[in-house]
């Protein structure tokens, strides 16, 4: 009896010794880590990757006015942006690195910071996070609300891709697009909701102090080959490129892109030698948004290094202008 259970026990012990065998001897496939991620962080933050190094954050928590990405980072590991006007943060306080936002909805004010007839861009949901080689993105919904009353004036749908930007350069490995696609929508029960005519509004980009021209010295040009604020703001233009110095050996800089689909192209851009930038959605005529007929638009941001000439700049335009639109609203 005792003979037969040692038996079993030594055939039970060889066998537990043949699968740990087999378990050391196993190879696991671990699948291809996607180049470009977004990675949703605490406090309503995502942060975009590009081989392990960090492009932007998308910031949209509930409490914000509205929401933003900061940094968008370039040359040395430096954000091109800053929160903020450097010699005025108190009455530009909205100036907050890279946003969406307009002066007048319905008349309630959704650029500003301060005032009467306030509004606020309150991020509902992230109905997406997508990652891959060519591409990160998301999606996002959010509510334009008018502060004093509650009501909703407009529903925007907004999809942000963060892509790499190869060109011919070879010592150009950082540069880097940001893709946003908006759709604007007005919510039931609501007829019309206009996007009032002005200056401020809907894209607006505060450069680092070191890129201003009166700060840093920088430089901007446009796609008509004019230069700097006395010849370039509020003109029509394809795209407007703000530059100047990001370190004691390094430029960069940041061309904000208008997209052929988008009303009043080419747009008038609203731009200072103080240092930010912004496309004119609509300087001269209000835009109605009704259920039949929504608000479609897209922007392309490009972060580079360097100074680029006007054929590098009209190139990155083309470039961006001839991809395929991708829907801000998830199917």
């Amino acid at each position: 009896m005792i003979a037969a259970w040692c038996c079993a026990f030594a055939i039970t012990d060889a066998r537990a010794d043949d699968e740990r065998q087999d378990a050391a001897e196993r190879t696991f496939a671990p699948k291809h880590l996607p180049a470009s991620q977004v990675e949703p962080l605490p406090d309503d933050e995502a942060k975009f990757t590009e081989s392990g190094k960090e492009r932007t954050r998308f910031h949209f928590g509930k409490d914000l006015r509205r929401p933003f990405w900061y940094p968008l980072v370039g040359p040395d590991g430096k954000s091109l942006t800053r929160m903020g006007h450097p010699h005025d943060p108190v009455t530009h306080s909205h100036h907050n690195s890279l946003w969406i936002s307009h002066a007048s909805v319905d008349g309630i004010n959704f650029w500003g910071d301060q005032g009467k007839d306030l509004g606020r861009i309150v991020t509902q949901q992230v109905s997406e996070y997508e990652d891959g080689d060519d591409f990160s993105a998301m999606r996002s919904v959010h509510h334009w609300i008018d502060e004093a009353s509650g009501d909703v004036l407009l529903i925007e749908y907004r999809r942000c891709e963060v892509r790499p930007f190869t060109r011919e350069r070879e010592d150009s490995k950082d540069d880097w697009m940001l893709v946003i696609d908006l759709e604007f929508n007005v919510p039931d029960g609501r007829v019309t909701t206009t996007f009032d005519s002005t200056g401020f509004g809907i894209i607006g980009v505060r450069m680092a102090k070191t890129i201003g021209v009166h700060d840093g010295g920088g430089r901007i040009l446009n796609s008509e080959n004019q230069w700097n604020e006395e010849e370039v703001f509020r003109k029509p233009a394809r795209w407007v490129d703000y530059s100047g110095a990001v370190t004691d050996s390094a430029t960069g800089g940041i061309t904000l892109m208008d997209h052929p689909g988008n009303p009043n192209f080419p747009s008038p851009f609203h731009v200072r030698d103080d240092g930010w930038m912004g496309a004119c959605l609509n300087l001269d005529e209000p835009i109605a948004v009704t259920k039949e007929q929504p608000l479609r638009l897209r922007y392309g941001v490009w972060i580079h290094d360097g100074v680029p000439a006007k054929d590098l700049a009209d190139a990155a335009w083309r470039a961006f202008s001839e991809r395929d639109v991708i829907p801000a609203r998830k199917p």
